[in-house]
């Protein structure tokens, strides 16, 4: 429990392919309907949506690795608000593009009222690489991640409470032209969860991340809603920064703990996570959205087939009647 409300996490791990959740932001009204009666943990990937978010005030926006760290037990979070916001920019980032992301930053700032500082080119190239395996699972490389820390250890010194990172990459469509059509994978996810959960493990802190492409232009055909969101921009920043404006700060000694967890919410066939061994171990109820399938093949009957810790469910839908009516 969390302030007399039930304490639920949503979570739709990056670059799997979840038919709700893997694409751009179509997690989010599950998340936003579970979130108003429960106070609900999120990894950005159920929120994230390019230019807009899925995020609200009864949510706590925390990156893969912190959360998996939550999971064990080894970092609690605590609630925060307008976070100060450093920005990392990747030094492969040309310049054209680079002032687009500038001019959102500002555009954030004006609107919303983020408070964002201060930003930072790295010293060198990132040097991205993103990789579609042939499971279909995405991932990738970076080249020179050191620069990465160097850069977010420099903001951190200014007085950032929580970092956005920009980093340069190839255009992904040729990975899988579908994924404008609602299908597959998104190809860029995997390296994107790479990039944030290096920096949070080296440094704890709330952090996420957004691509940077050399294509500007928007394009003028009709697209699955799924992924809408992130054809009609030419720079994903706003979902991150919303994020992190309010994403709670991380530490090892005080705040919420796994043991004020009350529920977990995984897609079907995605099981083999941290989050869900450690609530099975320690009694936490899981629940596995049969609607929700990835191209994973970790299920219950699978790797629990014994465990009455494992509740499947056949819609949200079905279990927001149940637990957050």
């Amino acid at each position: 429990m969390f302030n007399n409300q039930k304490l639920g996490a949503f979570i739709v791990p990056t670059g799997v392919g979840a038919s709700i959740g893997g694409f751009a932001g179509d997690a989010s009204p599950w998340a936003r309907a579970f979130s108003k009666n429960c106070r609900l943990i999120v990894n950005p990937n159920v929120v994230n949506a390019g230019g807009f978010s899925g995020i609200n005030d009864n949510m706590f926006y925390v990156e893969g690795y912190s959360l998996d760290e939550f999971f064990k037990g080894n970092l609690k979070i605590n609630p925060s608000r307008d976070n100060k916001i450093g920005i990392i920019f990747d030094k492969g980032i040309p310049e054209h593009i680079l002032n687009v992301h500038l001019n959102t930053m500002n555009a954030v700032k004006a609107v919303y009222g983020v408070d964002i500082p201060f930003y930072e080119l790295t010293e060198e190239p990132v040097g991205v690489k993103f990789i579609m395996e042939e499971s279909g699972i995405s991932t990738g490389a970076l080249a020179n991640p050191q620069t990465l820390l160097n850069a977010a250890k420099s903001l951190l010194s200014k007085g950032a409470d929580a970092l956005a990172i920009v980093c340069m990459f190839e255009n992904p469509a040729d990975e899988n032209p579908d994924y404008q059509n609602g299908l597959g994978v998104d190809p860029v996810g995997g390296v994107e969860a790479i990039i944030s959960h290096y920096i949070s493990k080296e440094l704890k802190v709330p952090c996420a991340h957004s691509p940077a492409f050399d294509d500007l232009e928007i394009t003028t055909e009709l697209i699955d809603g799924k992924s809408a969101s992130e054809y009609i921009t030419p720079t994903f920043l706003p979902c991150i920064l919303l994020g992190l404006s309010n994403a709670p700060k991380l530490n090892q000694d005080t705040g919420v703990s796994i043991d004020d967890l009350d529920f977990l919410i995984m897609p079907y066939n995605c099981l083999g996570s941290t989050p869900v061994f450690e609530c099975v171990k320690r009694g936490i109820p899981v629940y596995a959205i049969e609607e929700n399938k990835t191209i994973l093949d970790v299920t219950k009957q699978k790797i629990f087939p014994t465990t009455n810790g494992i509740t499947l469910v056949k819609s949200y839908r079905d279990l927001l009647e149940k637990i957050c009516p």
